[in-house]
């Protein structure tokens, strides 16, 4: 009755020693998740935690100096691009437009003063040149009146020496022969000093044109002018270059700022990764190569994203002071590469994520990928065998006992 007791008692004992094993079996498949995952992982991917956020920073200042009459936004606030920053009082910059305007305006009639005696000129040139050549033939004519009455001088010459002219009839021709002469004279002088109004009137109008292209070169400095003081009035608004969040907001309401002083930066809603890799882990990087980074910010969060780029140098080779190897006793150190990342998931639209922000990335350098349910099966088998193997042998062993036999 003792012996058929005990056998009933042992297998309730079995019961849930059998239970705990297969608890057991369960943390070693976790377990064994996590280590061949990790394994993997080694082997296929290369990661850093030596990584940022980093995006574009733009830096806003004011174009002019002058006080501050109202700023329009805030620390941290979101600024849409073109918006309204803040204004400088217009008064100087009004009078100046004023006073450019009122100077360009008397350059304005200045120019067509000059313009106008240019016209003038110009009509002078014409009635010189019309009157000149009025002269030249008045000039040809009394030519041929006076050729005409030199030849009527010599028939009457020879008319005289044969006696078939009288006294009075040749002293006729000759008057009328020195009369022509005296006016070809005349008539030729007369075109000479046309010739030379001509000549005065085209220098005057030369030396007009020149003064009217002065005149037009003055007139459109004054335009200029007052383009550039309308344009400098138009600084005193500042409006924001870039959308992006306000941050290093240093201007108030009432200060005094001058030209080119900072006074606030905008971050831009696009952001990416700067991972720094060791040299050693380049071996199999290159662009287009998925990653997965792990924001700090945001408990550890996971993102999709792919290398972009990687630097062509190292981080320290564009530092202020870059290291001079070649002096002194020399010391290898593993230099890190900027790595460019950009992200493929989208970031939460209601957190802030800002350059400097530490994160976790790790990139994927083998494209042989294995996928998680495969681990989870490999973890489920091997802890599975394990089990039954234990069972196997613990069952043996108890039923060795039970029969009083060594197993």
């Amino acid at each position: 009755m003792s012996e058929a007791g005990s056998i009933p008692a042992t297998k309730a004992k079995a019961r849930p020693r059998a239970w705990i094993l297969w608890l057991l079996a369960g943390v070693i498949v976790v377990l064994l998740y996590f280590g061949i995952a990790y394994l993997i992982e080694v082997f296929t991917h290369e990661s850093t935690d030596d990584a940022f956020i980093a995006g574009h920073i733009v830096s806003v200042s004011s174009r002019i100096a002058g006080p501050v009459t109202s700023v329009l936004f805030k620390d941290n606030q979101l600024i849409h691009s073109n918006d309204l920053l803040w204004e400088l009082d217009p008064a100087d910059f009004t009078l100046t437009v004023a006073l450019k305007a009122a100077a360009a305006e008397s350059q304005s009639s200045n120019y067509k003063t000059i313009l106008a005696a240019y016209q003038l000129m110009e009509t002078k040139v014409t009635t010189a040149k019309a009157a000149s050549r009025r002269a030249q033939d008045d000039a040809d004519a009394a030519a041929a009146t006076a050729q005409k009455s030199r030849a009527d001088f010599e028939r009457a010459k020879d008319l005289q020496k044969q006696n078939t002219l009288s006294r009075q009839e040749f002293d006729a021709a000759q008057a009328a022969h020195t009369k022509a002469q005296a006016d070809w004279k005349s008539a030729l002088e007369n075109a000479a000093e046309c010739a030379s109004k001509v000549e005065e009137a085209q220098k005057q109008l030369a030396a007009a044109y020149e003064e009217a292209g002065m005149a037009m070169a003055q007139w459109q400095e004054a335009q200029t002018n007052v383009a550039m003081a309308k344009l400098t009035l138009s600084y005193t608004k500042t409006f924001a270059p870039a959308a992006g969040r306000v941050t290093r907001k240093a201007v108030e309401a009432g200060d005094y700022v001058a030209a080119g002083q900072p006074l606030l930066s905008l971050v831009a809603p696009e952001v990416w990764v700067v991972a720094n890799f060791k040299e050693s882990q380049l071996g199999k990087m290159a662009a287009g190569q998925p990653v997965v980074v792990e924001i700090d910010a945001l408990g550890g969060r996971s993102f999709a994203a792919h290398v972009d780029s990687i630097q062509a140098g190292s981080g320290a080779a564009f530092s202020l002071l870059p290291p001079e190897n070649a002096t002194g006793n020399f010391v290898k150190v593993i230099q890190r590469v900027p790595v460019k990342i950009i992200f493929d998931d989208p970031l939460p639209a209601n957190k802030v994520i800002g350059p400097g922000l530490s994160v976790m990335a790790s990139v994927q350098v083998s494209k042989f990928v294995f996928p998680a349910w495969g681990i989870a099966f490999i973890a489920a088998v091997i802890a599975g065998k394990a089990a039954l193997i234990f069972i196997f042998v613990t069952g043996r062993k108890a039923s060795a006992e039970s029969s009083g036999k060594p197993c």
